[in-house]
């Protein structure tokens, strides 16, 4: 579910079941050509889509954080916004970059999803899976 697509006095209602927040990052550093910026945009879409269509009535996807200064500190970067989007009532963060070259280990979300050090794809059962371990390791 998008972060839009929730009106403020749905949200107190719908808190207790939207308890996870995708944050994606889709990794620009500004150098990009405008088709450049696009295809990155479009693997970013793909790659969410591996989370939001199964998982629609639990996850919430926050506005896509575009831009990183440093891919080896963009997971330190983003640190704050995961612990304010923690305290602002998600058990869960999501983590999701089509950019493996980012490093977002640091960032303090309990899930990061991005493809492998090669470039390798995640598989759509490993995501699946992974969230779903999240969530049964660790309740809100």
């Amino acid at each position: 579910m998008k972060f839009s697509d929730i009106l403020g006095e749905q949200w107190d209602e719908l808190k207790p079941y939207l308890d996870t927040c995708l944050l994606p990052v889709t990794g620009l550093d500004g150098n990009e050509a405008p088709h450049e910026a696009t295809e990155k945009l479009e693997k970013l879409r793909d790659l969410m889509d591996l989370i939001e269509i199964p998982f629609k009535g639990r996850v919430v996807t926050y506005p896509a954080s575009h831009y990183v200064e440093s891919f080896e500190n963009a997971g330190e970067s983003l640190a704050g916004f995961c612990r304010r989007l923690r305290s602002s009532g998600f058990a869960f963060i999501i983590l999701a970059s089509a950019n493996p070259e980012i490093k977002l280990g640091n960032a303090g979300a309990d899930l990061v999803i991005q493809p492998g050090s090669e470039g390798e794809w995640p598989e759509a059962g490993t995501v699946s899976s992974s969230i779903r371990e999240l969530w049964s390791r660790t309740s809100p």
